[in-house]
Parts: structure tokens; C-alpha cells; sequence
């Protein structure tokens, strides 16, 4: 069994479609689900960090729809993201949609904890810090940083490991109390494909 994670694959949404450089939404989907089947087996493990689609009831379900078929007999993990119903900061009446998530995937939660290598490493759609706005958002959702690395995804940016070193300095001139900023993009920004489980453990171990 292989071990893959990404997020952000914004199925049906035409802007990140173009962000992309695809000429249309099915065209971007078409893709993207192609890859994701030519990189898996049946029997692995695909961990989505959330944004399957940029919300909305008919593009949730047609997703869900999609990948339900195309990666049958994977084992299937959400941690959903702030576009998607089943995430409180998306929608206030979450715990109703869960139900058409759990059709497809075999767990969802807001955040999860597993070891890579001999690493804790946690798991959220969010970052410590860093959007690809001006502010961060949804800052009541995200996980606190003592220490501990993160998979995410939401920035949509092309870095994929840390972004910021031993010299970063916040904003008001206190340097970071974890400096560091033990944190690893596994968007389809970054990756254009799905990330492994080995290339991530190579990051993290450095």
C-alpha cells in the first residue's frame, strides 16, 4: 500500500481552472482526475486536504460523484477545507452534509495526527500562517504551532516545503518562537500531482 496527499483540486471551478493554464473547468477536472488515478492502485491511501470544489451543493456532489468512480477501492480521507459544506467555516449547518462525504471517503475530520518517518506530523487544510490573501483567514480554524510538523494545503502557492527559515521576523520585529515553521504544502499548486509519502519524509527529515 502507497500513502498520497494533496488538496486544493477544486473540481469545476473555472478561475483555478485557468490559474492552471486550462482553457476550461472539465478540461482542469479531466486532468486532475486522471492523474489521480494513474498515481494510485487499489489498495492505497489518498489524504485530501480539503477543496474538492469551491462549494455549493451541485459541485460537491458532482466530485464526489467523480472520485467515488474513478478511485473506487482506495481508501479515501478528507480533511475538508474551507470551501467544503462539511467544514463549520464554510457552512454553519456542516453536520448535515457529512452524511454525502462519508459516501465516498472512509474518514473526515478537521484535523488528524500520524507519524511520518520517526516524525508526529499533523494534518489541516490550513497553514500555522500564510494565505494567498493579504490577511490570514479563517485564523479561529487553524491549529496552534508548538512545534510539531504540518501537512496542509489553502495557500495555493508553488512552495512546497518550509517557506521561511531561521531568519524569518514577524511583523512587529519578534522573531518566531518556533522559527522554523515546520509546515508542508501538499497542494496541487504545488505538487501538480499527488504527493508520496517518501518525498514528504524527505522533506521533513531535511
Amino acid at each position: 500500500m502507497s500513502v498520497f496527499f494533496t488538496s486544493d483540486l477544486h473540481f469545476g471551478h473555472l478561475k483555478v481552472a485557468e490559474d492552471r493554464g486550462f482553457y476550461s473547468a472539465d478540461e482542469h477536472d479531466e486532468y486532475v482526475l486522471g492523474s489521480l488515478v494513474d498515481q494510485t492502485q487499489v489498495g492505497d491511501q489518498v489524504w485530501i486536504l480539503g477543496d474538492l470544489t469551491v462549494g455549493g451543493r451541485a459541485a460537491e456532489d458532482r466530485a464526489l460523484a467523480m472520485l467515488g468512480v474513478a478511485l473506487a477501492g482506495r481508501s479515501l480521507h478528507l480533511i475538508p477545507g474551507n470551501h467544503d459544506s462539511c467544514h463549520p467555516m464554510a457552512n454553519r449547518n456542516s453536520h448535515n452534509r457529512v452524511r454525502a462525504f462519508y459516501e465516498v471517503f472512509d474518514s473526515v475530520q478537521l484535523f488528524a495526527r500520524r507519524r511520518i518517518g520517526a516524525q508526529k506530523v499533523l494534518l489541516s487544510h490550513f497553514p500555522y500562517w500564510g494565505d494567498h490573501t493579504d490577511e490570514d483567514r479563517g485564523v479561529q480554524f487553524r491549529l496552534q504551532d508548538e512545534g510539531e510538523w504540518l501537512l496542509h494545503g489553502h495557500t495555493h502557492n508553488q512552495e512546497r516545503g518550509p517557506a521561511w527559515d531561521s531568519s524569518t521576523v514577524w511583523n512587529d520585529g519578534e522573531r518566531s518562537k518556533y522559527p522554523n515553521h515546520k509546515q508542508v504544502h501538499v497542494g496541487w499548486d504545488a505538487w501538480g500531482r499527488l504527493a508520496e509519502l517518501a518525498e514528504l519524509e524527505e522533506i521533513i527529515n531535511g
